[in-house]
């Protein structure tokens, strides 16, 4: 499922209001994690805090009656990247480091983790990662023909 302009909107809409709730003129709290839940049924995306409290919640109109099998991937490709779109806003949040951003499923179970946020470490796109493998063994051949 490729995500529509107002489903990106949505979703961006979502990331900034949950930076609303963490200023970087607070001093900083002690978080972990944001949870991220999408319902497939109703098309909600809810933040929740470690303490299972919710953040804030919108609904991404593209999501309604999703019945995918491969929702939870194409849902999590899309929230990485309006995360990485966003990533001078959610660097900014007033969370002790390093936290980060995942999603999981209705029952709490982690799906993915989205967004990493860390100044010491990043974490790469898997879809970035895909064959790198097979390109990586292509240049070593190639280099040891020469």
């Amino acid at each position: 499922m490729k995500a529509t302009e107002q489903s990106i909107q949505q979703i961006e809409r979502a990331i900034d209001k949950v930076a609303d709730k963490f200023p970087s003129s607070v001093e900083a709290t002690l978080l972990t994690d944001i949870h991220l839940r999408a319902n497939q049924e109703t098309g909600e995306l809810v933040a929740f805090d470690d303490e299972d409290k919710e953040i804030t919640r919108c609904v991404v109109e593209q999501w309604i009656g999703n019945n995918d099998d491969d929702f939870f991937d194409s849902i999590s490709s899309t929230l990485r990247r309006c995360l990485e779109k966003k990533h001078e806003v959610v660097e900014k949040m007033s969370i002790l480091q390093p936290f980060s951003f995942t999603l999981e499923d209705e029952d709490k179970e982690p799906i993915a983790e989205l967004y990493l946020v860390d100044t010491d470490t990043v974490i790469i796109d898997p879809d970035m990662m895909q064959d790198l493998d097979e390109d990586l063994n292509e240049f070593i051949e190639r280099l040891l023909k020469e």
